[in-house]
């Protein structure tokens, strides 16, 4: 008995750790946040540059997987070529 008395009062130790902890986070958090405004020519120039940035990355994925692709149709190869012979080295 004595024992889950003192284990109930551990678990509630614990709990109010983290509740202070978590109300200290975010006390503090909230008063450093400071939004910046955007204005009208920054959100216009931000706009204007968004496709570009979507053909760059789509660029940059075609040839990523084109590379991936590569490498594993070489493994691929070099793999079913060692099954192979294995085989036929049996016979």
């Amino acid at each position: 008995m004595l024992s889950r008395k003192v284990h109930m009062s551990k678990i509630k130790e614990y709990v109010m750790i983290t509740v202070g902890a978590l109300a200290f986070m975010l006390i503090t958090g909230i008063a450093k946040s400071e939004e910046k405004t955007y204005t009208p020519q920054e959100t216009l120039e931000a706009f204007s540059q968004v496709p570009g940035k979507v053909a760059n990355h789509i660029s940059k994925e075609w040839s990523e997987t084109k590379e991936y692709q590569a490498k594993s149709w070489a493994e691929f190869k070099f793999k079913f070529k060692g099954l192979k012979e294995k085989f036929q080295a049996k016979q």
